[in-house]
């Protein structure tokens, strides 16, 4: 008989023996990606450790979605790396808590719902570009401290483990899923590493993780405006990329569990992790998908599982450092190319022929500008903007006229398509001022008057008309458009001509 207890939530049902076993699960994987996503922001792995539990911790008590998993990742890291090697970690923490504090305001105020704003093929052109980023970061293993390529016997072993470790990872899920391939894969390397005592470069040799719990440390960095002049850039990044992938990893979880979360809590919760994370010497984070995804599928739908895999990576980090440290490169670099791999969305490929010109455009460019600028939060901006520009456009020539004289001699001009910045210059095409009878009337029925310009535009046929002595009406405007008008009254001179007998369908509603 199942135990079930309700934690944090009291609408929510605990399985204990779940969410525990699937944190260990979880924490033991979160191992070897936040030592690899230290070493690729430049930092001890012991920083994204420390980051890995305080993010872990915080989140899952706090956030706003149970059974999402946070910690150290690759898009926070990537970010940090030129930081961290110009001025020092230091200033890495004086960033993730300036992040940290850009993510709570935009929890406050509540503007986790513009991540409706970015289109998929935005996503798909981050996601990648993320991926492309992660692997080739780990060429970097493939140098010696010289900087040339390795060589010889040196080569062919560590490129041999590397293989190996993929394979497992590749392959041990299609066998079982009772065990954890990437945990499998690193012990399974490192034990043969031991076993053949195998001479290749372990993470003890990078730096040592030994530590016990994460001391309180205020960022010893001048608190003057050129330093915030420095780390604001690089913290609004963090926090822009934190949220962007926090929230797709929450959207991804409801999806998958049939629930929903709540944006706006969880981006207070991933703030108020990067803060603490700052200052108990972490490099920050966000959600992790891979992770999450792993939690979920073990079954874990509550704040418990989370809570077990953070507190369990620090006993390991407090008293299992000495084992962590022999741990090899190889095996770690085996398992971020696999993350790459896995990361990277393949089925945006199959797309470049189904989808349109303009969206094929945007997602190779935002992958473009990840990968080269490593820029992931201006990839996303660019891409949002272009995005809107690129439905502007379209929507600007949608704007249709059906015209026809009635029995009275009224000339008749039916709107269809929206009137607004984009469209102004044909809707203005769309009348024959001088051939036109004495009365007109532009029905709106199925047209929307949207913005500024589209009222100056009306304002303007409407002295079009009048210089010749004619009169034009506006029929069918809805309540919005008519509030608009009547705003503009003011700055405009129209003839609004009401219809007792017409209902607007979202009048009804």
């Amino acid at each position: 008989m199942k135990k079930y207890f309700n934690l944090f939530d009291f609408s929510q049902k605990v399985n204990y023996k779940t969410e525990i076993l699937s944190g260990l699960t979880v924490a033991m994987a979160l191992i070897p990606e936040a030592v690899a996503f230290a070493f690729i922001a430049g930092v001890s792995p012991l920083t994204g450790l420390y980051a890995a539990f305080m993010m872990g911790l915080v989140t899952s008590i706090l956030g706003g979605r149970p059974g999402m998993i946070s910690g150290a990742t690759g898009a926070v890291a990537v970010v940090l790396v030129s930081l961290a090697a110009s001025h020092g970690v230091e200033y890495i923490f004086a960033t993730v808590i300036l992040a940290g504090l850009l993510q709570v305001a935009a929890g406050t105020l509540r503007l986790g719902k513009l991540m409706r704003l970015v289109p998929h093929p935005v996503i798909f052109g981050f996601v990648n570009g993320l991926a492309i980023i992660i692997f080739m970061s780990q060429l970097d293993q493939f140098k010696g401290t010289d900087g040339s390529w390795l060589s010889g016997m040196e080569l062919y072993v560590l490129l041999g483990l590397v293989l190996l470790t993929m394979l497992i990872i590749w392959g041990l899920p299609k066998l079982t899923k009772a065990i954890p391939a990437s945990l499998t894969a690193i012990l399974v390397v490192f034990g043969l590493v031991s076993l053949l005592g195998i001479d290749t470069k372990t993470v003890g040799d990078m730096a040592s993780i030994k530590g016990g719990f994460p001391p309180f440390h205020i960022p010893s960095v001048p608190f003057t405006l050129e330093t915030l002049q420095l780390i604001f850039p690089y913290a609004g990044i963090v926090a822009g990329v934190g949220l962007i992938e926090s929230l797709l990893t929450l959207n991804i979880i409801d999806e998958i569990t049939e629930t929903r979360g709540r944006g706006n809590k969880e981006a207070i919760a991933q703030g108020t992790a990067n803060i603490l994370s700052g200052l108990f010497s972490g490099m920050g984070g966000c959600a992790m998908i891979g992770q999450s995804l792993i939690n979920v599928s073990s079954g874990a739908r509550a704040r418990l599982s989370g809570i077990v895999a953070s507190v369990m990576l620090l006993v390991f980090v407090m008293f299992g450092s000495g084992l962590i440290e022999q741990m090899p490169m190889a095996a770690l670099t085996g398992l971020m190319i696999m993350v790459s791999i896995g990361t990277f969305e393949w089925a945006s490929l199959k797309t470049f022929t189904k989808m349109p010109k303009s969206d094929v455009f945007l997602m190779v460019l935002v992958t473009l500008i990840t990968a080269v600028l490593h820029n992931l939060a201006l990839a996303v901006l660019i891409g949002v903007i272009l995005a809107a520009l690129f439905f502007a456009w379209d929507n600007a020539k949608r704007i249709r006229a059906r015209k026809y004289v009635d029995e009275n001699g009224v000339k008749h001009y039916e709107m269809y398509g929206p009137l607004f910045f984009g469209s102004i210059t044909a809707f203005n095409e769309k009348f024959d001022v001088l051939n036109d009878p004495q009365e007109v009337i532009i029905d709106f029925a199925e047209s929307r008057v949207v913005d500024m310009s589209a009222i100056e535009a009306l304002n303007k046929i409407t002295e079009r008309y009048s210089k010749v002595g004619k009169k034009i009406h506006l029929r069918h405007l809805s309540p919005d458009c008519r509030k608009l008008i009547e705003k503009a009254d003011a700055i405009i001179d129209v003839n609004v001509m009401e219809d007792p007998t017409y209902k607007l369908v979202v009048d009804k509603v």
